[in-house]
């Protein structure tokens, strides 16, 4: 945890006028940075500016450390393995408090109640080949791999609880080295065949969308990936307001519902303002 004490002294807040929301660079936490943003303006008097986009886990957890933004959507198993680089647990629950307790007594964070969904990542695989071979699980995926080619984002390629360790737990051996791809190439590529096996997300809008086929992670190798804001504790001292505009978020958004609200921006590239105050206001939290 070096880098974390190297950061730590810079944990300052230059924008007590206003909450930071920052979001990683893609759609899901677009959505729901943009959630978390119109949820506090429309249950306190702060001014919001969003800062989405900012790459991947790393670098959005520097920022907020350093306080350049305030809260960002993240993932209990991405928190505990990336961030803590603790071992994986099954119980999220027990995930959930773990990095909570940890962030808390660490790093000057919190975490808001999960948002309801668990967003694990998906090995996919076109729905064709998955009935015509018959497969269902990783495992048996497994014998057909020396055969494919896979496509992963440079994250899944790096982080503790990614390709290495899966290919390890599933001897996993494919005809070439992964390609590195954006995540939002990821879908469109294993549809056009470009590829035959991707690391997406489970609650991915694309998957019903391209007909395809998420393998079953029949050996567990994932941890829970409840989503999550984290929060600098600082900040919901001084707007202590945030943490009940937080708390009204808890639980609303289920597995389905993620995979929905990402379908409308990426298959019916709709805007992320109007996606989120619709949902909010479905959920009887805006008017």
């Amino acid at each position: 945890m070096i880098f974390v004490a190297l950061l730590l002294p810079s944990c300052s807040s230059s924008h007590s006028d206003r909450i930071v929301v920052g979001s990683k660079n893609f759609t899901e936490s677009l959505i729901l940075g943009e959630l978390l943003a119109q949820q506090i303006e429309a249950h306190t008097h702060l001014k919001v500016e969003r800062r989405f986009y900012l790459a991947g886990t790393y670098i959005c957890q520097q920022a907020v450390l350093a306080g350049r933004i305030d809260i960002y959507p993240e993932y209990t198993g991405t928190a505990l393995t990336a961030i803590l680089k603790q071992k994986v647990g099954d119980d999220k629950s027990e995930v959930y408090q773990r990095v909570k307790s940890e962030y808390e007594a660490r790093l000057g964070l919190t975490l808001g109640p999960p948002f309801g969904f668990n967003d694990t990542f998906a090995m996919e695989i076109r729905g064709n080949d998955a009935r015509r071979l018959n497969l269902k699980t990783l495992s048996q995926a497994a014998a057909f791999a020396p055969q494919w080619r896979a496509g992963f984002g440079y994250e899944f390629m790096e982080r503790p609880d990614g390709y290495a360790g899966l290919a390890a737990a599933y001897g996993l051996r494919f005809a070439a080295s992964p390609r590195i791809m954006d995540l939002g190439l990821l879908a469109p590529a294993l549809k056009d065949h470009q590829i035959d096996i991707a690391a997406g997300n489970a609650t991915d809008g694309l998957i019903p969308a391209l007909d395809l086929f998420v393998l079953e992670d029949d050996r567990h190798y994932f941890p829970p990936y409840e989503a999550v804001a984290v929060v600098r504790q600082q900040m919901l001292q001084q707007h202590p307001d945030v943490a009940q505009a937080l708390a009204d978020l808890g639980g609303k958004i289920s597995d389905q519902e993620m995979q929905q609200l990402n379908y409308a921006l990426d298959g019916q590239h709709r805007d992320v303002k109007d996606v989120a105050y619709e949902f909010l206001r479905s959920k009887g939290l805006v008017h």
